[in-house]
């Protein structure tokens, strides 16, 4: 009776520190989940090769920048972020347990190498103390801070390659007959104005020594366009519209190759990357 009755203690201690500790668990990953209020709006940011490759100085096979196979002549995806109305954003809402797993997003990798390339061969920090893909790093930043309306990494993705799909902002300059150009700049109350007229809602536009580097078009949640810039978020408007001049140049794309007389460094592919490519060809 006595040996019985210890076994219980000990069966009803082990259940009860099981119980403290699965309490606490979910507590710290409840804490970490709703410390960030909803947000108010989404915001696609498209970049533009042509300035984004100017500062490139080390290539590898899967940077966008140095694939001559795949002329980059059209914005790509930078990323889909969740913004607030004052100009803020969350960032890194989820646990461990929403860590990017590549295999949830293999079906869309042909499209995503395609469109939504990266521009660097170096490891991005990703939210909880580790480094890896770009890819990663959009999700675990930015998608993860999206539930309810975006409850898991295939749809961030998927949702975000749709959005470009539709609102095609190459197209939108071309027929308002801005080109990419290495000779002609342009006023850069036009290229709002295409845009504007083309997704029906006002963009932001950011530069880099006078090369357009990003264009940003915004939805509400229900993925209709709306104006980025809101009264509310007007200091948001200061920070991004004064890194544009009155006219603006589109750079022409220019593939960097492993030419004779190339200065680019070539580095081999880090493992995260190799098992990308490794996949995607399957």
């Amino acid at each position: 009776m006595t040996s019985m009755a210890s076994s219980n203690k000990i069966t009803g201690f082990y259940w009860t520190f099981f119980l403290m500790m699965f309490v606490i668990f979910s507590s710290s990953t409840l804490a970490i989940s709703s410390s960030q209020r909803e947000f108010d709006y989404y915001l696609l940011a498209l970049e533009w090769p042509g300035t984004m490759c100017k500062s490139v100085s080390k290539c590898c096979n899967t940077n966008g920048c140095c694939d001559s196979s795949v002329p980059l002549y059209e914005f790509t995806i930078h990323g889909l972020w969740a913004n607030y109305d004052d100009g803020t954003w969350p960032s890194c809402c989820g646990s461990t347990k929403t860590d990017f797993e590549i295999n949830q997003v293999l079906p869309l990798m042909g499209e995503i190498l395609k469109y939504w390339p990266s521009f660097s061969c170096s490891s991005t920090s990703l939210c909880h103390g580790k480094n890896g893909l770009f890819w990663a790093h959009e999700w675990e930043k930015h998608g993860t801070c999206m539930f309810p309306e975006i409850k898991d990494e295939y749809t961030y993705f998927s949702t975000t390659l749709d959005l470009y799909a539709k609102y095609n902002i190459t197209k939108m300059l071309e027929n308002a007959g801005l080109l990419a150009s290495n000779d002609a700049s342009y006023p850069l109350t036009e290229v709002i104005s295409a845009i504007e007229s083309g997704v029906g809602a006002s963009p932001t536009v950011t530069c880099s020594s006078g090369n357009v580097e990003e264009i940003r078009i915004c939805f509400y949640k229900n993925f209709k366009p709306r104006d980025c810039v809101l009264e509310s978020n007007s200091a948001y408007n200061k920070l991004y519209s004064s890194s544009c001049p009155e006219y603006i140049n589109l750079p022409s794309f220019t593939s960097i190759g492993k030419g004779r007389n190339s200065t680019v460094t070539w580095l081999a592919e880090e493992e995260a990357t190799q098992k990308v490519i490794e996949l995607s060809s399957i």
